[in-house]
């Protein structure tokens, strides 16, 4: 703003003095029309233009514009004085932010993330035997995406695919999960694709690939109506010998190279042959809809999930009250779902410890006395965008793990297609747990959701850590790290109590706390 004079000097005979940004924006919810005469995707496209024509919803303004200005932009738009006029800063489309230069010091910048490599799944020759032998279990961004690319490609060369099927729903701009696709029906795969042209600000991109699909000859289908496809599964089928052997992903994430880089999510590939049949049907359901599946090990939205996840709350309670340890763990993005929510309640009331990780909306209030006191919560928001969804339930010491696409939302649990998966592996496990412990003693990004809502951070010794600053602004780095040793034994001792002979710590794992490498505090599992 400083150089708009010069910007555009000679470009208007008047002089430009001052400039402010407001943001405007529409109803983008798409009304289909019911006619027969469309196809969905001439309805979606025929939608996706009206959304240009929508109610506004809200108009967000610069504070410092002057009334006369705002007052103009109001009637021009036709906003009322009861319509959401919302003054804020001076720039208000942040999502800009994500491809804008820096033009600063490069130790503002995030170092490169080295990404875990696995020795088994480096050879594209053996990566079927290797899943077949053992499953596979991957946490984006610190194992690479491109093994699941490699899966896809190495499925389209394999002269014993015969099939591949997967759900679609958000993928990169320039997909090599779409371009291996193409491959394997080139090579005379059979292959089936489920495209959810309902994904909110990704609908136009869908079609697109939706069309290109298509054009290639392949089989697009595009879920049922109703019921928005959600689910992150794919099957490879291959013939062994005279029998055909099922290779099942499920998983937390989109088949999206781009957002693998900046979202965390869990992947499971697995030679188990149940999951298989099942993840099977669940293809067969999408296309025939009228058909009701059953299901033997997977909890599918709309037909097993909810009553699969009162079940297993319900025998936490009974393990409770029968005077064994209940403790249920979940982590998810959202949680709003009322039933859950209640049999989340009820759980604490008969003494089940409950632990949620909860990024999102979360409607439960823990820490209240006779309702929720054996609830505790916690939200994360860091560097990568936290989208995993795990359920984990003690079970007399034999926990049950689960991963999938579906948060305890109404929407996701009773009118979406979504799919979660038991995890069976011991390693795997071993993963999700060491990854739920660490985030919940997590002293740095950690927000406590608590019933009065203040969402306050977990905390560090903030007279510590002001002094560590003042040491290093004076340039004495040595007592610097000497405060932040101190704080670190301290923090472990307060967030570990009794159980400070459990308490796995290093300085390097500390330093994050004040922006250098390392990870949060970690403690021994609990299940």
């Amino acid at each position: 703003r400083a150089c708009l004079p010069q910007v555009f000097r000679g470009v208007f005979e008047i002089n430009v003095s001052a400039a402010y940004c407001f943001k405007f924006s529409r109803d983008a919810e798409l009304e289909l029309d019911a006619s027969i005469n469309e196809s969905l995707i001439e309805k979606m496209a025929s939608s996706l233009k009206q959304r240009r024509r929508a109610d506004a919803v809200r108009f967000v303004y610069d504070e410092s514009m002057p009334l006369r200005l705002l007052d103009y932009l109001r009637k021009r738009f036709g906003f009322g004085k009861y319509d959401s006029l919302i003054a804020g800063g001076r720039y208000h489309n942040s999502k800009d932010f994500i491809n804008f230069p820096n033009a600063g010091p490069k130790y503002l910048e995030f170092k490169p993330l080295r990404q875990i490599r696995i020795d088994r799944l480096e050879d594209d020759a053996s990566l079927f035997a290797n899943i077949r032998e053992k499953d596979v279990f991957l946490y984006y961004p610190y194992h690479p995406f491109e093994y699941i690319v490699d899966v896809l490609k190495t499925a389209a060369l394999d002269p014993d695919v015969l099939a591949i099927r997967i759900c679609l729903y958000r993928v990169a701009k320039n997909s090599q999960v779409v371009d291996a696709l193409i491959n394997a029906n080139n090579n005379g795969k059979t292959v089936q694709v489920v495209v959810e042209l309902a994904a909110r600000f990704d609908e136009q991109a869908n079609i697109t690939w939706a069309q290109r699909l298509t054009d290639a000859g392949i089989e697009v289908i595009f879920g049922i109506p109703g019921l928005k496809v959600h689910s992150k599964i794919f099957l490879i089928e291959r013939l062994e010998g005279k029998e055909l052997k099922y290779y099942s992903h499920v998983g937390t994430g989109n088949f999206n190279e781009r957002t693998a880089q900046l979202y965390t999510d869990f992947s499971l590939l697995t030679f188990d042959q149940q999951i298989g049949r099942d993840v099977a049907q669940v293809f067969e359901f999408l296309k025939y809809n009228y058909r009701r599946p059953e299901y033997q090990k997977l909890l599918v939205s709309p037909h097993s999930s909810r009553p699969g996840l009162v079940a297993m709350i319900d025998r936490e309670i009974k393990n409770a009250r029968d005077g064994y340890r209940g403790l249920i763990f979940f982590k998810c993005n959202n949680l709003v779902d009322q039933e859950l929510t209640q049999k989340l309640y009820e759980a604490s009331q008969a003494g089940v410890e409950v632990r949620l990780i909860v990024r999102g909306m979360c409607q439960i209030k823990p820490g209240i006395k006779g309702l929720s006191e054996n609830i505790r919560a916690i939200s994360i928001v860091d560097r990568y965008l936290e989208h995993p969804r795990a359920y984990v339930f003690h079970n007399r010491g034999k926990p049950k793990y689960y991963i999938g696409s579906a948060d305890l939302m109404t929407r996701n649990i009773d009118f979406r297609v979504e799919v979660l998966c038991p995890i069976l592996d011991s390693d795997a496990q071993k993963i999700i747990q060491d990854v739920l412990d660490q985030q919940w003693y997590d002293n740095v990004k950690a927000r406590i959701l608590d019933a009065d809502q203040r969402n306050r951070f977990t905390g560090c010794d903030s007279q510590a850590h002001l002094i560590e600053r003042r040491y290093i602004r004076a340039g004495r780095i040595a007592e610097a790290d000497i405060v932040k040793d101190d704080l670190a034994l301290a923090l472990a001792c307060r967030l570990g109590g009794n159980r400070i002979g459990d308490c796995i710590f290093g300085v390097q794992q500390f330093d994050q706390t004040f922006g250098r490498t390392g990870g949060a505090l970690q403690f021994a599992p609990d299940f």
